[in-house]
């Protein structure tokens, strides 16, 4: 069975911002890897690199951003 996401929560959509508040929270979940969260986000969810980057260091507590500068 394959799902789409509802055109509200796509780029540009009223509810854009519910989704990707929401995402963090995700990815901080035990579960699937990351590699396989990070292809949920930009394949079926439709985030943009820097959207899913951005949630990513949300869940780490900004360990992305320090990670980078070091």
């Amino acid at each position: 069975m394959n799902k789409s996401i509802k055109s509200e929560y796509l780029p540009g959509g009223a509810k854009r911002q519910e989704l990707l508040d929401q995402v963090p929270g995700y990815l901080q979940k035990p579960g699937a890897d990351q590699g396989t969260k990070h292809m949920f986000c930009i394949d079926v969810l439709k985030l943009t690199e820097t959207e899913y980057l951005e949630a990513l260091n949300k869940a780490t507590n900004g360990g992305v951003v320090r990670s980078a500068w070091n």
